[in-house]
């Protein structure tokens, strides 16, 4: 997500005023409120006497509220005020490093009361008056922590999605090149490439693919682009980006119920749809190069550059610095050195069977182009090609001793299978074995989603 800093300018003191207003139907000042009162006055006595009430009422619950209400305060001597109670109570000097604060905060349990959801919903409010409606009421709607969910520097849908966007067919692309990373889909024999320079630029594209309503979602901070179906048990949710994110992973919102969805689980975390047993079902999406891709897919479409929107969609040019170190932008409650922090993995999960979670570092499986690993008891290969592609499939009892790195296996017996985006085919007998959805994803955002991750490397 694209940190627009700028945006910070927007939290009007009669912004927050008026979110406020709304919410405040009691007439005994609330503890959050002496936090909102550096932005609903610009009278210093309010501003002493609200450092005051909060230096000598201080409770561990404070912590978040004040570190929160100093990301966003344009006094730089109030915020210095507030800062020296911070440190002077917690005994922690961290400056106005954020992500120093953060990581203290979240190295214990949570302490912050229900009213926190009323005084997040009120400080974003000002931001985009749609945000109030991701918190406000909804304390006893959520399976995350909220003082884990952060502001991303955009409003709602402010890094634009692609609705329906315009495809070309392959012959058409003359914009490309045929080292261009794309991410590859198929669906019911609709197949399409999506390229990096664009979708990093929309983060999501919605979409009917194969007759089946799709939402494609890239989290370019934790490197994921993952395929959902968006249609579960006859409803079809209309997902957007929401502006926060979640362990450094954008969380989107529905449209319906404005409820915040986890993009790497699928499922709803904040709001009405919390605890319906909501999780979405998601589809294979291959990382690889337009050459490679148009040569295995020659009827393929793939993203037109008229989106609708004005970007420079040349190559490597989103996100250049982000992803050209393997510093974060928004920090993790937890790092695990076992891999880079923008390392790629393959992740194998099947989270409607098995809690069991397997994450296969690529460079690994690039010296290993054939791998074969287990998951809930089933055996799967994993096919890696020149591109550095990765394919898995559902293999039973199969062990292949050959690949060609391009679309064909050979296995112990000597038979010869072929590779496709849906299945893996015996040439002789026609024996068919099906593929398993896969992703990939940098190591610290998807250990950060799923702690409890195995990991090859």
């Amino acid at each position: 997500m694209i940190r627009f800093i700028f945006a910070l300018v927007f939290i009007f003191n009669i912004g927050v005023t008026n979110a406020q207003n709304t919410v405040n139907n009691t007439l005994e000042k609330q503890d959050y409120e002496y936090f909102l009162d550096f932005f609903t006055s610009g009278n210093t006595q309010v501003h002493k006497e609200a450092l005051k009430y909060i230096e000598d009422h201080w409770k561990e619950s404070f912590e978040v509220m004040a570190v929160e209400t100093m990301y966003f305060l344009r006094s730089p001597s109030t915020s210095l005020k507030l800062l020296n109670i911070l440190q002077k109570k917690t005994k922690k000097y961290y400056p106005r490093d954020f992500d120093k604060w953060y990581e203290y905060i979240w190295s214990k349990q949570s302490s912050y009361p229900d009213a926190y959801y009323t005084f997040k919903a009120i400080l974003h409010k000002a931001i985009d008056s749609r945000f109030d409606r991701y918190f406000l009421d909804r304390e006893h709607q959520s399976t995350i922590r909220l003082d884990e969910v952060r502001w991303g520097g955009v409003k709602q849908d402010g890094i634009p999605p692609l609705r329906n966007p315009k495809m070309l067919n392959a012959k058409d692309a003359t914009y490309l090149d045929d080292k261009d990373i794309v991410f590859g889909i198929s669906i019911n024999g609709d197949t399409r490439a999506y390229p990096k320079r664009i979708l990093a630029w929309h983060e999501m594209f919605t979409d009917q693919v194969g007759n089946i309503p799709v939402a494609g979602v890239y989290c370019t901070l934790c490197g994921t682009v993952i395929l959902y179906k968006t249609e579960k048990d006859g409803i079809r949710y209309q997902m957007g980006t929401s502006g926060f994110l979640y362990r450094s992973n954008k969380l989107m919102y529905d449209q319906k119920t404005q409820s915040l969805w986890n993009t790497l689980w699928g499922k709803p975390v904040i709001g009405p749809l919390v605890g319906k047993g909501i999780e979405l079902e998601y589809l294979s999406v291959v990382t690889t190069t337009w050459g490679e891709w148009k040569k295995r897919h020659p009827k393929t479409t793939v993203l037109s550059l008229k989106t609708g929107h004005r970007r420079d969609y040349n190559e490597g040019v989103a996100y250049k610095d982000y992803f050209s170190t393997d510093e974060l932008m928004f920090t993790v409650q937890e790092k695990d050195p076992r891999l880079k922090n923008k390392e790629e993995i393959l992740a194998i999960r099947l989270p409607d069977k098995t809690e069991e979670n397997i994450a296969i570092s690529s460079n690994f499986l690039k010296k290993n182009h054939i791998y074969k690993g287990v998951i809930n008891h089933n055996n799967f290969t994993v096919f890696t090609d020149q591109s550095g592609a990765h394919r898995a499939y559902f293999t039973k009892e199969i062990e292949f001793t050959s690949y060609d790195k391009t679309s064909s296996a050979q296995d112990s017996n000597g038979e010869t299978w072929e590779l496709d985006e849906n299945q893996i085919k015996n040439i002789k007998s026609g024996k068919t074995l099906q593929r398993l959805p896969t992703h990939n994803a940098f190591w610290f955002g998807y250990h950060a989603a799923f702690p409890d991750v195995k990991l090859i490397k």
